[in-house]
């Protein structure tokens, strides 16, 4: 005859079984519940570092990676020789796709979130063939103007950002926040007239490179409104990529012609080439990255601050390795430029505080 068996708890200890055939007590080991890092077999990136150390290396690398693109694409395009902006647009767009898949599905930097509706995809879309247009115009830029220039232009996206909210969403920003867009865009033309590497093409299309930066970011705040359809900036990033991708492959074909035939009949003969690409796309992919961490461990508002530091930074860095003339009349109209920003920014805050 098999005995019953009762269970008897204690606060403070485990369940015990408790035998009437037996004096002996039994007790059942259960493990302690394991944390979230031990569940997912995930350990932070510099969780041995203190929280200072690690924001400083993340702020360190954003400035590598930002600068870093920008000097590189002007070695490729103006110095190297590969006069191909829009295929190798389409190779950081590749690479942005395979290391964000990477990113997301292995090292599960962020959750994966999934496209839920056709009406969600097409929206991507359209935020995708904005993105091209902006990258390719700022590639192509750097084959004609210094990005001395280029940085200076690129920092009256505050301004476009302004027309382009009033135009699309009638949003009126305050009289301060107007006045302050006036040195951005004052400094800009300072800046155009002393400019001793000025071409007109080159300057035309940095500029619709920045409209088209403007644009996408006054976009994606309409079409991706509902909780539904927000993205996380990585997550779009996994599926911006590869669309865009899709978008510049026909572009490339019918303006550059066989590029993947040069480029790889090129390789034969001068490896150094294969290293610039790789090494290229791969640096346009930490762009993104090291935008994502800097947001995380800092804020957005940190992220414009760097924004404004990063062009004046990269504009010294170029002269100092590319030896491109310039001119007092140039280097005052971009600190101008440059304080606009910063006078747009602070007044843009106190008019959030206002209407709060």
């Amino acid at each position: 005859m098999v005995e019953a068996q009762t269970w008897t708890t204690r606060r403070m200890s485990n369940p015990r079984l408790e035998s009437t055939a037996t004096a002996d007590h039994q007790l059942l080991d259960i493990p302690a519940t394991p944390t979230a890092e031990v569940r997912n077999g995930i350990y932070s990136v510099g969780s041995h570092l203190s929280p200072n150390l690690l924001t400083a290396l993340i702020i360190a690398s954003w400035f590598m990676s930002n600068i870093g693109v920008l000097l590189l694409n002007k070695y490729l395009l103006s110095f190297y020789g590969y006069r191909y902006p829009i295929f190798l647009t389409m190779l950081h767009m590749i690479s942005c796709a395979c290391y964000s898949y990477v990113a997301i599905n292995f090292l599960e930097i962020v959750p994966r979130q999934h496209i839920l509706s056709r009406k969600q995809f097409f929206k991507i879309f359209a935020l995708s063939a904005i993105f091209c247009f902006s990258v390719v115009c700022g590639n192509t830029s750097l084959r004609y103007i210094p990005v001395s220039f280029n940085q200076a232009i690129g920092a009256t996206t505050p301004f476009f950002t302004a027309i382009f909210a009033f135009l699309i969403t009638c949003k009126k920003e305050s009289a301060e926040v107007y006045c302050a867009l006036l040195p951005v865009v004052s400094g800009i033309v300072l800046a155009s007239n002393s400019e001793p590497l000025f071409n007109l093409f080159g300057f035309l299309v940095c500029v619709g490179s920045t409209a088209g930066r403007a644009l996408k970011s006054v976009v994606q705040g309409i079409l991706l409104t509902s909780e539904a359809e927000k993205l996380h900036s990585m997550n779009l990033l996994l599926y911006m990529a590869p669309m865009a991708a899709m978008i510049l492959l026909p572009f490339t074909l019918y303006i550059e012609g066989n590029v993947a035939r040069i480029t790889l009949e090129k390789a034969k003969t001068d490896s150094f080439i294969v290293f610039l690409l790789v090494g290229n796309a791969t640096v346009a992919y930490l762009v993104n990255l090291t935008n994502f961490l800097v947001t995380k461990h800092t804020s957005a508002l940190t992220l414009q601050v760097l924004g404004n530091a990063k062009a004046a930074l990269a504009a010294f860095v170029s002269v100092m390795i590319f030896k491109n003339p310039v001119t007092v009349m140039g280097m005052a109209g971009f600190a101008v430029t440059i304080m606009g920003v910063v006078l747009y920014s602070e007044a843009k805050k106190r008019s959030k505080v206002t209407t709060h």
